[in-house]
């Protein structure tokens, strides 16, 4: 056989299968549980498949083409019944997770919800491969002091609520671009200004190290230590006016 015979074999044994309906799913999970030693039953009091090894408790796998929350639902009506269960779903030809999701974001919440997770992709000419993504049990996530506190200081670092919750593909008022803005006015005031001057102007001790990050590209450097306001910052003051406007008018009150 040629290489290129060859590869075209492989191509071909490698080529994925979609399946149309669930219960395709049962028999290759099957053949999985019994390769562990378990005896293997469908349709048991209202569960799609349950195994037994030996004296062990009941083990129970929920099937379901695609991964949807009433899929989540029926899992957790089977954990009063058991409590091991698994939701088994197809991986897809694209091996992505379900809704713009990751895998391991899919294996998180089953975990947080006590439930194991299986995957099923299926193959024109290879046997169906079971991977067990996580295991049932219970989890519980632990708080990051971290991450608690940069949420707690940037709630506290804003002037005011200035974005819509829910709000996607636009750019967020945060501390930082408030502060930014902050010394895009008094630039716009007085044209140059150095760190110095616009760490007293804006109370700001952090007004240098944002000046030199210049993340947004809102100030440029005319000389040592003088930075004067950038076209993108003349654009910046015209798109957030009603922030910077509304903090003026509330420090004159």
């Amino acid at each position: 056989m040629s290489d290129l015979q060859s590869v075209y074999m492989l191509c071909k044994e490698n080529a994925l299968l979609a399946i149309r309906n669930e219960t395709e799913l049962y028999e290759p999970v099957k053949r999985y549980m019994e390769a562990l030693g378990f005896e293997v039953k469908g349709e048991v009091r209202h569960c799609d498949l349950v195994a037994i090894r030996g004296d062990e408790p009941p083990i129970i796998v929920e099937l379901k083409k695609t991964f949807n929350i009433p899929l989540l639902v029926q899992g957790l009506d089977r954990l009063s019944q058991a409590d091991d269960v698994y939701v088994a779903v197809e991986m897809p030809e694209t091996g992505r997770a379900p809704h713009g999701l990751k895998w391991s974001d899919v294996s998180r919440l089953c975990r947080r919800l006590g439930l194991g997770l299986i995957t099923v992709r299926f193959y024109k000419t290879r046997k169906p491969a079971v991977n067990v993504v996580c295991e049932p049990g219970s989890y519980t996530p632990r708080m990051s002091k971290l991450k608690s506190s940069r949420l707690l200081n940037e709630f506290k670092e804003r002037s005011g609520d200035y974005n819509v919750g829910g709000s996607t593909k636009r750019k967020l008022v945060t501390a930082y671009r408030e502060k930014a803005l902050a010394l895009a006015i008094r630039l716009k005031e007085h044209g140059s200004l150095s760190p110095k001057q616009l760490k007293h102007l804006t109370d700001n001790p952090n007004a240098a190290q944002l000046l030199q990050k210049n993340y947004y590209r809102w100030f440029e450097r005319t000389g040592r230590g003088i930075y004067r306001l950038t076209p993108l910052g003349e654009q910046a003051l015209e798109q957030y006016s009603h922030v910077w406007q509304g903090k003026i008018s509330s420090d004159q009150e």
